[in-house]
């Protein structure tokens, strides 16, 4: 079954601006597919690199104060 596909303007949605989605395709740090002049992001992909640059939030006790 295949995956649904997302445009550039969408990606842009997730991952925080157009400009920044056309940035990741031109350094291909993401994978894309190309169709003739459509360039489209698997949703899995956008997924991905998501959960990849997740920080976890500390708990509670390991919180510093500012001095």
């Amino acid at each position: 079954m295949l995956e649904r596909h997302l445009s550039v303007p969408e990606a842009a949605v997730f991952l925080g601006g157009e400009r920044y989605v056309r940035r990741l395709i031109a350094e291909r740090r993401i994978t894309f597919v190309k169709d003739k002049r459509r360039v489209l992001i698997p949703e899995s992909v956008v997924a991905e690199y998501l959960a990849a640059r997740t920080v976890p939030a500390l708990s509670q006790t390991r919180r510093r104060r500012a001095a």
